[in-house]
Formats: structure tokens, C-alpha cells, sequence
């Protein structure tokens, strides 16, 4: 059975963008840069796989992309309407309307959804975003990726945007690099 992983980069105070949904406090760079092209290269969006040189790269972990309207739109804000697609891509919004035939708008029960794609064939589903998401596919989450950023920015979009409920989780895997991010992987315990 396929696995549902968020896998998201967030500060050390777990926010994974600013109030206004940007991230840019989260450098992409060095380091840090080079272990996610190798490890997880189809997480970088389509149009940024050339200049990477990932245009053959195969996936290594996931083939399918799930994520909230507000991961979507700043993509729709430059004129794609198709981030990921070299993906499987759901949108989860109540408001937005398909933008492109590669990409599925789901307007209702995302974790139905989810619940489904676990019994298809294929690899990984990614959940790339956001809080409210997160928090909706909760009990549905296998695994949690956190590129943990050495900064703390006070107020933002929460990792989880959603009603009290303790999950317990299990640390497996921990990569710390010299700039102070750490990429650490939990297991659904």
C-alpha cells in the first residue's frame, strides 16, 4: 500500500511560510540544495527541473502530489497552471476551478481521496502543503519529512492548522548539514 508523506520544509518555531504565504526565510541553497535534488528531485516543480538538470532524473520517491490552494496559487501567480507535471497533481479547494487538465481540483473529503490513491498502484503521495491541509489529512499521514531551517519567525502558517489532537510520531532518520538545517523523517507511530 502506497503511503501519504508531508513532506515540508519549516522553521524551528514550526511555521512553513509567513503570514502572507511566502517562504523565502527558507533558503533553498548549498548544501542543502544538492542532498534534495539527489534524494527527493521529484519535488522540484517542472519548470525548474531543466535548469537543475533534472529533466531525466527518475523519481525516488513519490509519483503523486496532493496540496492545498494556497501551495497552488503562487504558481497560478506566475502563469502555471501545471507545477508539477511530471506528477499525478490533486488540488484540494472549495473555490478554485480547473486551470489545467493535468491537475484534479478535489473541492471535498480530501482524506476519501487520499484514502483511495493509498489503494492505487504507484509510488508515494506526497502532501507538499498547507497547515489547514495537513491538519484535515492528519490520521491519514505515514510519514513526516520536516526540513527543519535554523530560524524562528514568531507568526505564519503552522506546519498543522487545525483543532488539538496529539499524533504521535517516531524520529528514523536525521541528516544534519553545516548551515544548521536538519532533515528529519518520522514515522506514523
Amino acid at each position: 500500500m502506497r503511503k501519504l508523506t508531508y513532506y515540508v520544509a519549516a522553521s524551528l518555531d514550526g511555521y512553513i511560510a509567513a503570514p502572507d504565504g511566502s517562504c523565502d526565510f527558507l533558503p533553498f541553497e548549498g548544501e542543502v540544495r544538492e542532498a534534495i535534488l539527489a534524494e527527493y528531485p521529484e519535488t522540484i516543480p517542472t519548470h525548474a527541473r531543466g535548469p537543475f538538470g533534472l529533466t531525466a532524473t527518475l523519481h525516488r520517491h513519490f509519483d503523486t502530489v496532493i496540496m492545498g490552494r494556497g501551495t497552488y496559487e503562487p504558481a497560478l501567480e506566475i502563469g502555471i497552471t501545471s507545477p508539477y507535471a511530471h506528477l499525478e497533481q490533486y488540488i484540494v479547494s472549495r473555490t478554485l476551478t480547473s486551470t489545467d487538465p493535468a491537475v484534479e481540483i478535489v473541492a471535498d473529503d480530501p482524506a476519501a481521496l487520499v484514502r483511495d490513491l493509498k489503494t492505487r498502484d504507484g509510488m508515494g503521495i506526497w502532501l507538499a502543503g498547507g497547515g489547514k491541509l495537513a491538519a484535515a489529512l492528519r490520521d491519514e499521514i505515514d510519514e513526516l519529512v520536516i526540513k527543519r531551517n535554523p530560524v524562528v519567525i514568531g507568526t505564519g502558517i503552522p506546519l498543522f492548522d487545525g483543532p488539538f489532537a496529539p499524533t504521535g510520531f517516531l524520529p528514523t532518520a536525521c541528516r544534519d548539514f553545516e548551515s544548521g538545517v536538519s532533515i528529519v523523517t518520522y514515522a506514523r507511530k
